[in-house]
């Protein structure tokens, strides 16, 4: 589950990207200024930032100018009413990552988080392991100890998906937009015959139980 901290001081904004944040999956850290921010960053390391630039007490991007001289390398997303070139990459050039301007889509901004955090952490990208499944997401490979499991497209970015938010209970809205992308075309009944199918696939005797339902809710690799 990865880590990240939200800067930003329009309280009603904060909670909606909180929101927004932990729907996915995401741990939390709400602030409406730098110092508890601060403070944190003694003690921990998120896996990333989202920065308004517009800060009581100090502009967000010297803050994060600030942070990357005493070597904290936390990737980080501006979201800003900044539009200028110029304020762009002023932005660019103090530390960020990535660059998203208000008024702004959250869909498109969790995506947006989805992009940088691969981006930080290219080791997720070669190989992913729980229990006795390894996946490796270059090439499209599943093996259940040393057994290879032929998967569709779809099963695997279903099965990545799963496994990528493991002991989270994902609903079924959530596995729509992130597997099929458009929760609009889809309907519930799209995801149970999908997992079904994936079910019977990587746990054939059914003896591992890799994936729970959760009844009203979703699915959930356990």
């Amino acid at each position: 589950m990865a880590f990240v901290v939200v800067i930003e001081d329009e309280r009603d904004l904060l909670e909606l990207l909180e929101f927004h944040l932990q729907k996915e999956g995401y741990e939390t850290f709400a602030s409406l200024s730098v110092q508890p921010v601060k403070k944190l960053l003694e003690e921990e390391t998120p896996d990333l930032m989202i920065v308004d630039r517009n800060l009581p007490g100090v502009e967000g991007s010297e803050f994060v100018q600030e942070i990357r001289s005493l070597g904290i390398d936390v990737p980080v997303i501006f979201l800003t009413a900044k539009v200028a070139d110029r304020e762009i990459e002023e932005g660019f050039m103090r530390g960020g990552d990535d660059y998203v301007t208000k008024p702004f889509n959250v869909k498109e901004l969790m995506h947006r988080v989805r992009a940088v955090l691969r981006r930080s952490k290219p080791e997720e990208s070669e190989m992913i392991r729980y229990r006795d499944i390894t996946l490796k997401p270059r090439s499209h490979e599943v093996f259940i100890g040393d057994r290879p499991v032929e998967l569709t497209r779809l099963e695997f970015d279903l099965l990545l998906e799963l496994m990528k938010n493991r002991n989270i209970v994902l609903s079924r809205d959530q596995l729509l937009e992130r597997v099929w992308g458009d929760v609009g075309d889809f309907q519930d009944r799209t995801v149970n015959v999908a997992v079904n199918r994936l079910k019977e696939k990587i746990d054939p005797d059914k003896t591992k139980h890799y994936i729970k339902s959760v009844r009203g809710v979703g699915y959930q690799m356990c």
